[in-house]
């Protein structure tokens, strides 16, 4: 406690981060001041009661912060951009340029490559906006729109989502942490009261061993989120000896640790984004006036809405997202040429390709407990929802999962801030 009174302590002394977390609060200010600007023209009683009966709605107003729920301007949030980083991943599978402008030119080549993804985030943004206006207006929420207006309000919203991709960019190069992971989390953290405050009305006494029982789950969720998260797989590394005049360099042993789940929430958001992108294109067919249309979106409505078929397909995204994004970011061949620059070795093992080979092996056991972990706990809340019938289980969990996953990667940055400054 006294190490923790300590670090907070140096925070509020350091002037430097102080002005980190000062912008990072201000900037988390102005994404909640603007999901309170509503789009003129809809009818706020409608709006309530569909989102109330669609989950679908629930998840993505995740992903807007919070903005979706009242179709404020920024009522996409941050949701195109994650898309479109998604297809830039993706891309370097395909790509052979574009995985060596991620993993070997270095700042430069990942600045080029996020331009990329901003680029892809505006057709994207006008897409979604476009589909969404048109739902919207056939469900009755906005009164009729002339073409004009149309047209405006797509731009609007567009803008919008381009502005909170802004802000989440600027948080991240400005202030501390990831900044889409945070406005993501400041929405589900305001979304609270009010969560808490329909839960309270709609209580029912003789569900009492229920809401005891998940908030038992709840505590259990978070300690092994936490647990799975900070877990480490240390691989021992020693560094050669050399003589260099009359002295003796290296012989000091160390270790690799690498990280039981070193995706983070990243696969539950990309699974998510990949999950509800159909869902919402088959929504817009499904009002369609076209026989054609209305039939495959009811067909694909009917998969979706299938829960024993959507956890699966929940389960296995996040499962091999979890993979792909860990082989992405982490290169066995990059660290063994390292290793064998700097003049270290993993005791038993040759360096060069062996210790590459050694490395993935490590990597892909490892790795099989997170994607495991993180898959069951995604799906679990919905399984939760289906036997237990309280409806906001399944954003409370997958909710729950990314604030702390958020709040930990931002607690370890603000240790790295203060351990630099501190040497």
């Amino acid at each position: 406690m006294s190490k923790f009174i300590e670090k907070v302590s140096f925070v509020f002394r350091d002037s430097q981060l102080r002005r980190r977390i000062l912008f990072v609060v201000l900037a988390l200010v102005a994404t909640r001041l603007l999901t309170t600007i509503p789009i003129p023209g809809i009818d706020p009683i409608k709006l309530a009661s569909l989102f109330e009966n669609s989950q679908f709605l629930g998840l993505l107003n995740l992903f807007s912060g919070g903005g979706l729920s009242n179709l404020s301007i920024v009522m996409l949030g941050v949701g195109p951009y994650i898309t479109a980083s998604i297809i830039m991943q993706l891309l370097t599978i395909m790509s052979p340029r574009l995985k060596a402008m991620y993993q070997e030119e270095g700042e430069a080549g990942r600045m080029k490559f996020a331009q990329y993804s901003r680029w892809i985030t505006l057709p994207l943004a006008l897409l979604q906006a476009f589909s969404f206006i048109v739902l919207f207006e056939r469900q009755g929420i906005f009164t009729s729109l002339s073409t004009f207006e149309l047209i405006q309000n797509a731009l609007v919203i567009t803008a919008g989502s381009l502005i909170f991709m802004w802000i989440g960019e600027l948080i991240s190069e400005f202030g501390i942490g990831n900044g889409t992971s945070l406005i993501i989390s400041a929405g589900i953290i305001a979304s609270l009261p009010q969560a808490i405050s329909g839960s309270l009305a709609a209580y029912d006494p003789s569900q009492l061993p229920v809401y005891l029982g998940m908030l038992l789950l709840g505590l259990l969720i978070i300690y092994a989120v936490v647990f799975i998260t900070e877990a480490e797989r240390p691989i021992p590394v020693t560094y050669a000896k050399q003589v260099r005049g009359m002295k003796v360099y290296g012989g000091v042993s160390t270790y690799l640790p690498l990280r039981l789940n070193q995706a983070g929430v990243i696969p539950i958001i990309f699974a998510l984004s990949i999950l509800l992108f159909p869902q919402m294109i088959l929504n817009f067919l499904n009002t369609s006036s076209n026989a054609i249309a209305q039939n495959i979106a009811e067909i694909g409505l009917s998969f979706l809405n299938n829960a024993l078929l959507y956890n699966i397909a929940y389960f296995l995204l996040v499962f091999l997202f979890t993979y792909f994004y860990t082989a992405v970011t982490f290169d066995p061949n990059t660290i063994s040429e390292n290793l064998q620059k700097s003049g270290a070795f993993i005791p038993g093992v040759r360096p060069g390709q062996s210790t590459a080979e050694h490395l993935s092996k490590i990597v892909t056991r490892i790795t099989l407990v997170g994607a495991l972990f993180l898959g069951v706990i995604a799906v679990l809340p919905l399984i939760l929802q289906a036997s237990s019938g309280i409806s906001s289980i399944a954003i409370g969990g997958t909710g729950l999962l990314i604030v702390i996953s958020t709040v930990l990667d931002l607690s370890k940055k603000v240790d790295a801030q203060v351990s630099m400054r501190e040497y």
